[in-house]
């Protein structure tokens, strides 16, 4: 728990710092879309707005889970850092539909975009894009949290759109061809979506109290009952996690009538914590 900790609070100061580069370039992001005429970069600025309130919400998931659990939350806050990660991956979805929505739009109603304009914006945004997403996939980063995977999938976003973005500026420089805008944009959307979807379906199975995917419960009820002596059947198994670094299990041991219940009990917890690496169990033996 202290590592995680540690790395939480590693990661606290990495979202501040994306979420301050974010939250300064939206402003020349979107002078430089409304100047040039291009979608591309309007609709990267929508995003990057967009992320900056969703890296400052993963910033307050990490500081808020930080707190002591009390009477009324007697699993303190870290489930907060799933919603945030879960409201993260929707406002992506919204994202790319809109994205879509309007370079659909553009595509039958073509505008002229300022190339070199574009360019020079676009330019700068992967500039501070690449440093966002340095920053926040640095070494010491809690990369497999998934608040965090949120933040970096949202500041990735930007980055795909700024080299969409300046992808479409070279092509209009130096062909004319307007339709390359509205066309990237759409290839950004989707590449956006296809990560949004796999952040939401992970967070909605830890809200759903699904099982922690790493852990596979028919393989765990065989291990306790073959390795344990005694522990005759397992059975009422629960799994679940509050994020993903804390997974619960409760479960109801048969014992043979030779074994104390609390022998059979430090068993159980001592298996489930060296070899499946779960140190919060509830254990209820009962006899044949």
């Amino acid at each position: 728990m202290a590592a995680h900790t540690h790395s939480h609070h590693g990661s606290e100061t990495r979202l501040a710092i994306a979420a301050a580069l974010t939250g300064l370039f939206i402003i020349a992001e979107v002078v430089g879309g409304v100047v040039s005429g291009s979608l591309a970069l309007i609709a990267d600025a929508g995003h990057m707005l967009t992320d900056f309130a969703s890296l400052t919400m993963a910033w307050f998931a990490f500081r808020l889970s930080r707190r002591p659990a009390d009477w009324k939350r007697t699993y303190g806050f870290d489930r907060f850092q799933i919603i945030v990660a879960f409201a993260n991956g929707l406002t992506l979805f919204f994202i790319a539909a809109w994205i879509v929505y309007e370079a659909i739009h553009q595509l039958l109603n073509p505008v002229e975009v300022l190339g070199p304009v574009m360019a020079i914006v676009a330019a700068a945004g992967l500039v501070v894009n690449i440093i966002a997403f340095l920053v926040l996939h640095g070494a010491g980063a809690d990369n497999h949290n998934l608040n965090m995977r949120g933040a970096m999938l949202h500041v990735l976003g930007d980055l795909l759109g700024s080299v969409a973005a300046l992808v479409a500026a070279g092509i209009i420089i130096l062909t004319g061809w307007m339709p390359a805008d509205p066309i990237l944009s759409i290839l950004v959307a989707l590449i956006i979506l296809r990560g949004a979807w796999r952040v939401v379906s992970e967070a909605g199975h830890i809200l759903l109290e699904g099982s922690p995917a790493e852990l596979d419960v028919k393989a765990l009820v065989t291990d306790l009952t073959e390795n344990i002596d005694g522990v005759e059947r397992i059975h009422h198994v629960h799994a679940w996690s509050i994020t993903q670094e804390r997974c619960m299990v409760t479960l109801h041991a048969m014992i043979s009538s030779d074994l104390a219940a609390t022998d059979a009990i430090s068993a159980i917890k001592k298996r489930l914590k060296d070899d499946h690496e779960i140190d919060h169990a509830t254990v209820e033996v009962e006899r044949p």
